[in-house]
């Protein structure tokens, strides 16, 4: 018995209840060029601290460390602490590094909590690819923002995420909530 099919240049434009947003941009970081394991240009955290700080998407400098936005972000505001030096694990900082790490890291919540009042925070890193590391051979500690119903049927239905704010816009009103040292 053979099944009759439609053929699938039927569907196009049929109406089917569901509304779609449509990212290309995020294309750029699914089919994008992976980071290299090597310190370097190839490695997104050894680059940006080589660049100014709006077009490095830079927050703040410390001595052993640097908290960076993340290019794609969660939710606005969704920051990285990282080290200068090219290291995979947070057991390989140096103890200047972990204190620096440490600090910034509660420093990043209290400017993000004086610069967009979130209700509470997602802290964590991804150590190792089958952890979830995007960039594995980089420490970065992610710092997400987060909001009573910031999570809606987009990520989870649509594979979407939708950001109120612009990147550099978060960028901007977080370094101007840093506190000086």
């Amino acid at each position: 018995m053979s099944e009759i099919l439609e053929p699938d240049t039927d569907f196009a434009g049929a109406p089917d209840g569901f509304d779609r947003l449509w990212t290309p941009h995020r294309m750029a970081y699914v089919t994008g060029e992976r980071p290299s394991t090597e310190a370097g240009d190839g490695c997104p955290f050894c680059a940006a601290p080589g660049r100014g700080d709006a077009e490095g998407l830079i927050v703040h400098r410390g001595a052993h460390c640097y908290v960076v936005m993340n290019l794609f972000p969660y939710n606005p505001g969704h920051v990285l602490v990282c080290p200068y030096r090219h290291v995979s694990l947070y057991v390989d900082l140096t103890d200047e590094e972990t204190t620096e790490f440490t600090a910034l890291t509660k420093t990043a919540i209290r400017a993000l909590t004086a610069s967009s009042g979130p209700g509470g925070f997602n802290i964590g890193m991804n150590q190792g690819e089958v952890a979830g590391a995007g960039v594995a051979a980089h420490l970065h500690q992610h710092i997400v923002p987060r909001w009573g119903g910031d999570m809606n049927f987009l990520p989870v239905v649509g594979q979407t995420k939708a950001l109120p704010v612009l990147l550099e816009d978060a960028r901007r009103r977080l370094a101007a909530a840093w506190p000086v040292a």
